[in-house]
């Protein structure tokens, strides 16, 4: 049955998956989309998996060889937990503020010397770049948090709502391209030293926006990669 779906091209796929919805009156989220609100306001986190973090965790799996000895993650422990497993030695998790119930780090990403120099042999943000001004900083205290051979792996939204709650606690300033996090992370690590990977497609990104999430799209909708719609980044940075 693999071997017949996959002997068909994938815009055909699609569209006899959608000809057979409309003949047996199946529900459709994307036929509803006409509209100038969105039909979840919360980027799908109280229905389900969210696409970007779909494209998430397909990234960090990935790289989950890196998830290992001393592992700082940003915000709480979630993905060191879900793909570090026993090369996990030691955690800490990075917040700014000091009444989060999570931090073991408290500090800002921004500010000069601001987490300290050489604590980590793996450094996870994800979406956390577009919550900071200085970037270039963060990267550079990013690079300085991790030992030699330290890998960070990093996650950016292109193309996104605005998280209101986020905003209105630290501000959100930026969205990125591939070619920005080439820049950003190869004037710091070294060209030869970083690799991107970026997900998303019109589809992903329609659904996305509208706060569907895995279920409503299909995997084999969300792998497909258009790079015109750059919808989430990851890049593995490796510190010399």
């Amino acid at each position: 049955m693999r071997r017949i779906r996959d002997a068909i091209p994938f815009g055909l796929r699609l569209y006899l998956r959608n000809l057979l919805r409309a003949l047996f009156n199946l529900r459709d989220p994307l036929r509803e989309l006409r509209r100038v609100d969105p039909v979840r306001s919360d980027f799908g986190h109280k229905s389900g998996v969210c696409v970007d973090r779909y494209y998430i965790e397909r990234f960090l799996a990935k790289h989950a060889r890196d998830i290992r000895g001393h592992v700082l993650e940003v915000g709480d422990l979630r993905y060191t937990r879900q793909f570090g497993g026993g090369q996990v030695e030691r955690t800490d998790v990075l917040h700014v503020s000091a009444e989060d119930p999570h931090a073991t780090i408290v500090g800002d990403l921004a500010a000069p010397g601001g987490i300290g120099e050489g604590l980590a042999d793996c450094f996870i943000a994800t979406q956390t770049l577009q919550f900071i001004y200085d970037v270039r900083a963060a990267v550079a205290n990013i690079h300085r948090a991790l030992r030699p051979g330290g890998v960070a792996l990093i996650t950016v939204p292109c193309i996104s709502q605005i998280a209101t709650y986020d905003m209105e606690r630290w501000g959100e300033y930026w969205r990125f391209t591939h070619m920005a996090l080439e820049r950003l992370f190869g004037d710091v690590f070294g060209e030869d030293r970083i690799e991107v990977d970026a997900f998303g497609n019109v589809l992903a990104a329609v659904a996305f926006m509208h706060g569907l999430v895995i279920g409503e799209v299909s995997a084999e909708e969300l792998n497909h990669f258009d790079p015109r719609y750059e919808l989430l980044l990851g890049v593995r940075a490796v510190k010399g």
